[in-house]
């Protein structure tokens, strides 16, 4: 019986969905051992502990920003607020019969108050980590290529 060759049956196309989220890398410099940033790990389908940058969903009425803000107090306990744009991925996948078309705008954001807290259902963990540190925690190469740029932009806000 000869294969599909990988492509799709004729006639089965998935709807496509457009998704915008914004999140963001919080810092904080507070305790003499220099800056580390507030990441989150969540379990994924084959039980693996994945570590990212947090972010959601834009709620109605809200900027990317006002999202970065709630999303990193929601997900990791600690307080931000901006400094810059960080930068934005897009990417695509499938889920529950749609195709989706995900953006996500990052920003840096200054730690200014909170405690880090993993009392987010969605979280499994939460963790500060040093900034030299972070592109070998993250496990998506977008968010390691986008928080390169953080020691420039604090830099450039000090």
């Amino acid at each position: 019986m000869a294969g599909t060759g990988g492509r799709r049956r004729p006639g089965r196309r998935l709807r496509r969905v457009d998704e915008t989220s914004a999140g963001g890398l919080v810092v904080a410099d507070d305790d003499g051992t220099g800056p580390r940033a507030a990441l989150i790990g969540r379990t994924d389908r084959r039980g693996r502990l994945l570590w990212s940058l947090p972010k959601g969903h834009i709620e109605a009425g809200e900027t990317p920003e006002d999202t970065a803000v709630r999303e990193v107090a929601e997900e990791t306990g600690i307080l931000g607020e901006v400094l810059a744009p960080l930068g934005i991925i897009d990417f695509w996948f499938v889920a529950d019969g749609r195709r989706v078309h995900k953006t996500v705008h990052h920003f840096l954001l200054r730690a200014v108050g909170g405690e880090l807290s993993d009392e987010d259902v969605e979280v499994t963990e939460v963790a500060w980590v040093p900034l030299a540190e972070l592109s070998g925690r993250l496990a998506y190469a977008d968010e390691r290529a986008l928080v390169e740029r953080a020691p420039g932009l604090l830099a450039d806000t000090a």
